[in-house]
């Protein structure tokens, strides 16, 4: 891999972390409601879950579908199901004051935010189109060495792009500071959670508009 392409990829792992998705608007309702620290094993799962999904993916697991199409249905219809209970569960949320005790409710776990990855759309959509480009000759060949670099750029990047939405949530903390304005935060990024599904359940919608 060139020098001019691996800095094409770490653009690429960047932008694609950093843009919203369901990980960060998950992450900023957890540094809203929680706080940074007690996000950390949240955004912990992230930055191993994703790599490690990637490498598998370049690895060969894209073929698994590619012989066993229902495998990969079956997974959009679970990702589908899993985005909408954790929308649910973000808006539902009880309302607590950002510096009230907290007695209720939990953030993701790191093991949760790992496998969270698999049923994440675009953490799909971006581990394929990343070993694909990144990783694959012109043949269809790939190495396991360009597979190490695709990951590493994504491991390089991940933390400290989600840190950036984990603490923007925690300074919206400071404006959160009634029931009322709490769950309406919550049910809006309930909302944008399920947005995000839009591409995964209308794969033509964009497409057939340009």
């Amino acid at each position: 891999m060139s020098f001019e392409t691996f800095i094409a990829l770490i653009s690429f792992a960047f932008v694609g972390t950093v843009t919203p998705g369901p990980n960060n608007a998950m992450l900023v309702a957890s540094g809203a409601n929680f706080g940074l620290r007690r996000t950390l094993p949240h955004m912990f799962g992230i930055t191993i879950g994703f790599p490690t999904m990637i490498a598998l993916v370049g690895l060969g697991l894209m073929q698994v579908f590619d012989a066993f199409p229902v495998v990969d249905q079956t997974l959009k219809v679970v990702s589908v199901a899993y985005l909408l209970w954790l929308a649910y569960k973000i808006g539902t949320a009880a309302p607590k004051l950002p510096d009230a005790p907290q007695t209720g409710g939990r953030p993701i776990t790191f093991l949760q935010a790992a496998a969270f990855q698999w049923v994440n759309p675009k953490a799909w959509s971006m581990a394929v189109y990343a070993i694909t480009r990144f990783a694959t000759d012109a043949d269809g060949t790939r190495s396991l060495l360009a597979v190490g670099i695709v990951t590493l750029a994504f491991f390089m990047v991940s933390f400290p792009s989600i840190t950036i939405w984990t603490v923007l949530g925690q300074q919206m903390r400071r404006f959160l500071t009634s029931p009322a304005r709490l769950r309406a935060f919550n049910w809006t990024m309930a909302a944008l959670l399920i947005a995000t599904l839009i591409p995964l359940v209308f794969p033509n919608l964009f497409t057939s508009a340009t």
